[in-house]
């Protein structure tokens, strides 16, 4: 079981150690090593801790917790960035600990996520996502749509991501409802 809360400022390192070895563990095949080594958790605490003291973009951080509070995953996003695709909220990142993949956390967090963003007055949404990325198929279960791939660097490297979108916030959010009580 797990609870998903909005993160706190005392939680950065902690979201900093999953956003790291989460990153390594779905890039390592994807993304050159000299590129992965680049990531480090001091520079993403000093990251997080920025976040979580003064959110900008209207940027929203949840945190999953299992029954003893330790954080396993975490979403992160708020006003989209490029202002260029007609959506006008994004995910920055998701990640958990690959011991909770498929166990329903990122469907909470992409759940709980969506209520915030809804509450908040969005009405679309979009994220981005390595092109050779097979998690992406996470967000296809929940109709997601290709909108634009382009390419990215990342350290010294470039690479092709993709642009997913859901141009209708509640259609989302209805879908997300419907699985969830299925699985009930």
């Amino acid at each position: 079981m797990y609870h998903i809360r909005k993160a706190q400022l005392k939680d950065a390192e902690a979201i900093a150690h999953i956003h790291v070895e989460s990153w390594k563990s779905t890039y390592k095949d994807l993304i050159d090593k000299q590129d992965i080594d680049g990531i480090s958790v001091e520079n993403r605490i000093a990251l997080w801790e920025t976040v979580l003291k003064k959110a900008v973009n209207g940027q929203v951080v949840l945190v999953a917790t299992d029954e003893s509070g330790k954080i396993i995953g975490f979403i992160s996003g708020g006003k989209e960035r490029t202002k260029e695709y007609g959506y006008d909220a994004e995910i920055y990142a998701i990640y958990l600990l690959d011991e909770y993949h498929r166990k329903g956390v990122g469907t909470g967090l992409l759940t709980h996520f969506v209520q915030h963003i809804r509450q908040s007055g969005y009405g679309s949404l979009l994220v981005w996502v390595l092109t050779q990325n097979v998690n992406k198929k996470f967000y296809e279960r929940y109709g997601a749509s290709p909108i634009q791939a382009e390419e990215t660097t990342i350290g010294k490297g470039t690479y092709k991501e993709i642009a997913y979108g859901w141009p209708d916030i509640d259609a989302l959010s209805s879908l997300l409802e419907d699985k969830k009580q299925s699985s009930m």
